[in-house]
């Protein structure tokens, strides 16, 4: 199999234990975290959603001018643009960046963000949404001529179909969600399934759901995983560096104001079943930053030393992983440590393991 590393790049020097200063768009750090991340051997930055946050489309543009390999993997809502000009934005990166686009389709958990931009449709109805957004985004990418379509959620006549992709016959289309509703829409659309930081058995099971929805319609799809990973030179250091963090985050919410909260989406509550085992879990996965923040996005880690990190690593490979989205609570001095040690490490490992198996 295969292995993509994504990182995920920052408008900002912030995290769950750094506090945001007062400017929002820093273009030095953008163009600093782009360049590390393509030095650092990284396949991909994922460009975050949010919704009070700059617009993800020019800033991969923006950050895809500063370099010449790395791809950039913008996550989109669908509902806020209708999805023939979604077509034509995606296209238009991938042709300004030379086929280094990606689209990560997140249907959006959360009511009351959701709402920040306007959308007021109930969870379920927006997966229905999302399901006949990602039809039409594939059918004008792919078909030629003009697109008419008459849906519950769109109608059109005429839809251009000029603004190609490079890359063909379309650019990759990864899916995040951990809803029944949300799997169902992956099984039909998804090329690479994302799922947060789990168990080993958590993994088995999404992925066992995920595939056998793709199967359905006679697809099969990739899978990635997300954490943020801890390392230092000792494995005493690197859980010493983990409690640190936990102490910084429980700091800076209590400056923040920030109390417990219910988590918005089923990837959380995932999270916070695995937390409820306890901190330490499949010997490398620590869930203490989940279990402060209510699991809020990407917010399990694998501690160790770079060696012990990668090797986890390699054990969710050996589970059908082939794409890992990391970063980390020092945002940019980690993206650095990680290319420096993490991903040779652990494409070393899986190419070894490889030759085993092949020799046997």
């Amino acid at each position: 199999m295969t292995i993509e590393f994504i990182g995920m790049i920052h408008h900002r020097h912030a995290s769950e234990i750094h506090p945001p200063g007062p400017l929002l768009f820093d273009r030095g750090y953008v163009r600093e975290f782009a360049q590390a991340a393509e030095t650092g051997g990284f396949d991909r930055v994922l460009v975050g959603y949010f919704s009070d946050g700059p617009d993800g489309f020019l800033l991969a543009a923006a950050a895809a001018a500063h370099t010449e390999r790395l791809g950039f993997l913008v996550a989109h809502r669908p509902g806020f643009i209708a999805p023939t000009l979604a077509a034509r934005k995606f296209a238009t990166l991938d042709q300004i960046t030379g086929g280094r686009a990606a689209i990560h389709v997140i249907t959006g958990g959360d009511d009351a963000d959701q709402l920040r931009d306007g959308d007021t449709l109930p969870k379920d109805q927006r997966y229905a949404r999302t399901d006949e957004y990602v039809h039409i985004l594939k059918r004008i990418w792919t078909e030629t001529g003009t697109v008419d379509h008459a849906g519950t959620y769109y109608r059109f006549i005429g839809a251009s179909t000029a603004m190609r992709c490079v890359q063909q016959p379309r650019i990759p289309i990864y899916f995040g969600g951990a809803s029944d509703a949300a799997i169902a829409v992956a099984g039909k659309h998804a090329d690479v399934y994302a799922l947060w930081g789990e168990t080993h058995e958590q993994v088995r099971d999404l992925t066992a759901r995920v595939r056998a929805a793709a199967a359905r319609h006679g697809r099969e799809v990739r899978f990635s995983l997300s954490f943020r990973p801890i390392l230092a030179a000792t494995e005493d250091a690197a859980w010493e560096r983990a409690e640190r963090i936990k102490q910084q985050i429980i700091e800076q919410r209590a400056k923040a104001g920030l109390g417990p909260r219910e988590p918005a989406n089923e990837g959380s509550r995932r999270l916070l079943a695995a937390a409820a085992q306890g901190e330490r879990l499949d010997k490398r996965l620590w869930t203490g930053a989940a279990l402060l923040t209510g699991a809020r996005g990407n917010t399990t880690s694998l501690v160790g030393t770079p060696q012990q990190v990668a090797e986890a690593l390699c054990d969710y490979h050996e589970l059908g992983i082939t794409t890992f989205l990391i970063r980390g609570f020092d945002p940019l001095e980690d993206a650095i440590e990680y290319g420096r040690s993490l991903l040779p490490l652990t494409r070393q490992i899986i190419a070894e393991r490889a030759r085993m198996v092949a020799a046997q």
